[in-house]
């Protein structure tokens, strides 16, 4: 870590011990190394992905991106070849009709100039949000991820995001999920590294174990004890009763 990111690091934890505590107790992150996992390119391909990718799998909009790929010889369309295509040759690739929709309105959008792609790097990061909303199906979230992770914008937080809210709410023991503008106003004292914070606020997403070896030999010795007591005091078959009384819990496979 060079001196620069060391100096907003130690700016950042001096203006909340609470999220100190949790940068101590984090794997040191490298933005570089997270944005370079994340979908890169030129900014119309990234919108266009960001499409995709909605309320879906990041396996399966990978899948439809490589096929949407395949019909330019493995890259994305430029705007005008994609408001070129059929509809139903994008619907035939994975697209959802909405999604054909939104991906259209983006292209619309870049052509007529209302969304000026090219120069977003130049704009503030209120006005690249202003610019990226105005096509359906775009909204403050995927303005926030751009800013974050294609223009490595520093001072970024996007309260939409629900990790993003659940990581506060631990942080902060709150009884409820804070809101998107709960998110902001907790996030001002994090100015101007909000983008390292929330790196360090999904980094802190809590972990799921699987049952240990014992725990699961344990609840497995008492299922059998309980079908044994069951097959030798019920008239009714083991099987079936067994079937109609079992519980998550005790529904571990073999």
């Amino acid at each position: 870590m060079t001196a620069q990111p060391d100096r907003a690091l130690a700016t950042l934890k001096a203006s909340d011990r609470k999220l100190a505590r949790l940068i101590d107790a984090t794997k040191p992150i490298d933005p570089t190394a997270w944005r370079r996992a994340r979908p890169l390119g030129d900014p119309f391909s990234v919108l266009v992905y960001s499409i995709i990718g909605q309320q879906i799998s990041g396996y399966a909009a990978r899948a439809i991106a490589g096929r949407l790929e395949e019909q330019f010889a493995g890259r994305m369309p430029s705007p005008a070849e994609l408001l070129a295509m059929d509809p139903a040759t994008l619907k035939s690739v994975g697209l959802s009709q909405r999604k054909v929709e939104y991906v259209r309105s983006l292209a619309e959008h870049i052509i007529s100039g209302e969304l000026q792609i090219d120069r977003l790097h130049k704009l503030s990061d209120d006005a690249v949000r202003e610019q990226i909303v105005t096509s359906r199906g775009l909204g403050r979230w995927t303005a926030d991820m751009f800013l974050l992770i294609n223009l490595q914008r520093p001072d970024i937080l996007p309260i939409g995001d629900l990790g993003i809210r659940s990581a506060v709410q631990r942080l902060y023991r709150l009884d409820h999920l804070p809101s998107p503008r709960e998110v902001d106003a907790i996030g001002e004292k994090w100015r101007p590294n909000r983008s390292l914070a929330s790196f360090y606020l999904w980094a802190s997403r809590p972990t799921v174990t699987s049952p240990t070896v014992t725990n699961r030999s344990q609840v497995l010795r008492k299922d059998i004890t309980r079908r044994t007591t069951m097959a030798t005091t019920s008239t009714v078959k083991p099987e079936l009763s067994d079937e109609k009384s079992r519980t998550p819990a005790t529904m571990i496979p073999t």
